[in-house]
């Protein structure tokens, strides 16, 4: 792969498995990155640790990505510091039901996060980014996103909509050297996840006959922000072992 000049990088929802992954490979690849967390203060706080302890840079950023105020608020702050030109919009929460139960709440904080969050974060990010001429985005979507899932309709939609604004933010920011992609996992082997699927529905579901790791989507994010990758934008690309 074509080393990347280090970059300053924000990962939303970096304290959870598959966002401490895409953190680890980051900052094994040179770059300053942001562990962003709500909830996972204490799991971001030890990772950013982890990362200097192995001689990488990172900081944890609190805030909730649903609250737009608070979001400028603390992204400026980091601003202050130089343009963020990799970020990874990873953080997404599900609070499955079947459609006829679901309630309104359910349906709105999915949504929320998932598409407001995406929203809020990459707004103040994107101007510093455009003036360097040079940026990565890539947003978790789903595999759900692509061929649907019971009880997930509200998921599914949440990043069905990822997925057209990485299509359309794609086209727009094309010229000035930025990249727009979005990654569509299946099932990953965390610990909701094993929660969720045992041995026998895994076999049954994935072609490859077993779960992703979080390392693997690392990878994926990894080329995706490298200098490599500079020709490939506004694609919905799925890491499912085969999942369609």
């Amino acid at each position: 792969m074509t080393e990347t000049p280090p970059k300053r990088a924000l990962v939303t929802g970096g304290s959870g498995e598959i966002g401490a992954a895409i953190c680890r490979r980051l900052a094994r690849e040179g770059h300053y990155v942001y562990v962003h967390a709500r909830r996972g203060v204490d799991a971001a706080e030890k990772l950013a640790a982890e990362l200097v302890a192995a001689g990488g840079r990172a900081q944890t950023l609190t805030f909730d990505i649903t609250d737009a105020k608070e979001t400028q608020r603390v992204l400026e702050s980091a601003l202050e510091a130089g343009p963020i030109q990799i970020l990874v919009n990873n953080a997404g929460i599900h609070d499955d039901a079947p459609f006829p139960g679901m309630t309104a709440e359910q349906w709105h904080s999915v949504v929320d996060v998932s598409v407001n969050g995406f929203f809020n974060v990459t707004r103040p990010l994107i101007m510093p980014m455009i003036r360097t001429r040079w940026g990565r985005i890539v947003n978790t979507s789903s595999i759900s996103s692509l061929i649907g899932n019971r009880g997930q309709v509200n998921y599914a939609a949440s990043k069905g909509a990822l997925n057209g604004a990485t299509k359309a933010l794609a086209l727009e920011v094309a010229s000035r050297g930025i990249t727009v992609n979005a990654i569509a996992p299946g099932i990953i082997s965390t610990a909701m996840s094993e929660r969720s699927f045992d041995a026998e529905t895994i076999a049954r579901l994935v072609p490859m006959k077993r779960a992703g790791t979080p390392e693997e989507v690392a990878a994926l994010v990894g080329y995706l922000v490298s200098e490599e990758a500079g020709y490939l934008t506004s694609q919905v690309i799925s890491i499912s072992g085969g999942m369609v």
